[in-house]
């Protein structure tokens, strides 16, 4: 990604105002909004790491669970027939499904 940072898990999405003159960004994948800015690329990189550190300890002072950008499972809607070829060749290759779609992701995303 070239106009992402990461910190402690979290991603933040960057872009450029020419009328302010300034970097601005969010924190990208979670539902609260979190947001940095900074003149030069040093003080973007230090306000986008104290952003994540502000929402961090603001949850726990709140007893609030910090969302997480991604947990590692999602549910994908495909057509039966699709779902259907999928499970014969899981079992077909001895996999799980889940092994299929990962693997089937990684090599759509790494080709």
């Amino acid at each position: 990604m070239n106009n992402g940072m990461n910190y402690k898990g979290y991603t933040g999405i960057v872009n450029y105002s020419n009328a302010d003159e300034v970097f601005f960004g969010k924190i990208f994948g979670i539902n609260d909004l979190i947001t940095f800015e900074g003149k030069t690329v040093a003080e973007l990189q230090n306000a986008f790491k104290e952003a994540v550190d502000d929402y961090l300890e603001t949850c726990r002072n709140l007893g609030k669970l910090a969302e997480k950008p991604y947990k590692g499972s999602f549910n994908v809607r495909i057509p039966v027939d699709l779902h259907k070829e999928a499970a014969q060749m899981a079992m077909q290759k001895h996999i799980t499904l889940n092994e299929l779609v990962k693997t089937a992701v990684q090599n759509y995303i790494h080709r």
